[in-house]
């Protein structure tokens, strides 16, 4: 791993214990978060089937490709599960099989996909995997395999999080936006780490707050 990612880890981690410890909520908080998943997930996907059925329609015009985007996550306890998407990009992203990270100004976003992405619309049928408990609400964003290794090999500290359901919405996603860069997923997992020490409903409910009123108000992250 390049020496500037290891150098900003280390400035960043001065082996604070609470770093690493995590913090736990009671079992009737976790059955409150998975009941409000359950409850919010069937909402959502009622409420934004129109979406779902006019963003399909119009992914399928563009290129006539698939309008579902699957791909392997790391997640709960360190199971893979496939994590649903609306394509983005066209069907030949990653022909060669060498898993590459969305830049800014990407040139295999399609059009309708830079839209998705830049209002974060793309991420909706995530819903299904809230619903079937595979992710939650609020949570650390899921990452590939191939990425875990690196981060790991940097932060071994990475396999804590592997005690929480990966979220839909993130304080890092909030406030670090999306890790194209290994500097951004050394200081995405920094906050996900803190995400775990203080975790709460509270908290829960302030950042999925904060994350709509931020897509809602035009800003991107």
């Amino acid at each position: 791993m390049n020496v500037k990612a290891m150098t900003l880890f280390r400035d960043r981690t001065n082996a604070s214990e609470s770093d690493t410890q995590g913090g736990r909520m009671t079992p009737p908080a976790n059955m409150a978060k998975r009941m409000f998943d359950i409850a919010g997930s069937l909402l959502g996907l009622a409420a934004m089937s129109p979406a779902f059925l006019v963003i399909s329609l119009a992914i399928k015009h563009e290129d006539g490709g698939p309008v579902i985007f699957k791909q392997k996550r790391m997640g709960y306890q360190g199971k893979e599960f496939t994590l649903y998407k609306f394509r983005s990009m066209t069907v030949t992203a990653e022909a060669d099989g060498k898993p590459a990270l969305c830049q800014k100004n990407d040139k295999r976003l399609t059009g309708i996909g830079r839209f998705l992405r830049e209002h974060h619309l793309d991420e909706l049928p995530q819903l299904w995997n809230v619903l079937k408990g595979e992710m939650s609400f609020v949570g650390p964003r899921p990452e590939r395999k191939f990425y875990v290794d690196r981060i790991k090999a940097i932060n071994p500290n990475y396999e804590l999080l592997y005690q929480l359901r990966p979220g839909l919405f993130s304080p890092a996603t909030l406030y670090n936006g999306y890790t194209d860069t290994m500097e951004k997923m050394l200081e995405r997992l920094r906050m996900d780490l803190d995400y775990l020490n203080h975790q709460s409903i509270r908290l829960d409910l302030k950042i999925i707050f904060l994350t709509v009123y931020s897509i809602l108000s035009g800003k991107k992250f």
